[in-house]
């Protein structure tokens, strides 16, 4: 089964830039979007053999997730279960028998690093959730995570320290997670790749130079890595300031 994950940033704008060329080209099991932006209602974005899942959030055009899937869940969540957290769509999570599928979108701490208490709260949520999921069945997780977990997964590590998506808090949260019996898929079976990035600024010309991050992840409960076979980015797919990532489980 192949998985893809993508921040399109914005829905609207990037299905007039071929999204549906793309959806269908990768032929994924699962196409898990983020910042689709979007209220119910507002795009009518089907494909044949797929069923769609989504999140919205109480603010308009912001935030927002959604699953396109071919195999139908045996129970869909939305959210977190924490009211607080619940308000900008950022949780679509999809049961099937053998684990969770949790899409997230991970608030940003954005500049001056305002939300970052917030963030703190939403990470400890965060992990509750994703323990307890794990502890009925396997996770797999992915979306943008809004951090680059170490030095090798952004372009600028010195100048960007203490920037959000590189605070020592933020990243330290990735460590909690993965030390809770999570794998980061792609790092694990590319310990040393660097220059591999998923978002670049839409500022300087970063993405034709890659000035990038990696910030959109898979990650999967332990006992699931065995069964990847791959973990893949994909930067020459344009339309958004981030690229799809995708895994393949046997």
């Amino acid at each position: 089964m192949r998985f893809i994950s993508w921040n399109v940033n914005g829905l609207r704008a990037v299905a007039g830039k071929g999204f549906a060329e793309i959806f269908n080209n990768l032929g994924a099991d699962f196409f898990c979007l983020q910042e689709t932006k979007l209220q119910e209602g507002q795009i009518d974005l089907r494909f044949e053999g797929y069923e769609s899942y989504w999140s919205y959030a109480e603010r308009k055009g912001y935030s927002g997730t959604a699953i396109y899937t071919r195999h139908k869940p045996l129970s869909v969540r939305r959210g977190l279960g924490v009211e607080e957290h619940d308000r900008e769509g950022r949780i679509t999570c999809l049961e099937y028998p053998e684990f969770y599928l949790v899409c997230v979108y991970t608030p940003n701490s954005q500049s001056e690093l305002a939300r970052l208490d917030y963030r703190m709260q939403w990470e400890a949520a965060f992990l509750n959730f994703v323990k307890e999921l794990d502890a009925q069945k396997p996770v797999i997780i992915c979306g943008d995570l809004n951090v680059a977990h170490e030095e090798i997964d952004l372009a600028n590590p010195k100048t960007n320290r203490r920037n959000a998506g590189f605070t020592d808090e933020e990243r330290g949260c990735m460590s909690r997670l993965l030390s809770e019996g999570f794998a980061d898929t792609f790092r694990r079976l590319h310990p040393d790749e660097a220059g591999a990035y998923s978002w670049w600024s839409y500022r300087g010309r970063a993405r034709e130079k890659n000035v990038g991050w990696r910030i959109d992840y898979f990650i999967v409960s332990e006992r699931l890595m065995p069964r990847i076979r791959e973990a893949r980015i994909h930067p020459q797919i344009a339309g958004s300031d981030h690229c799809p990532v995708e895994i393949e489980l046997e």
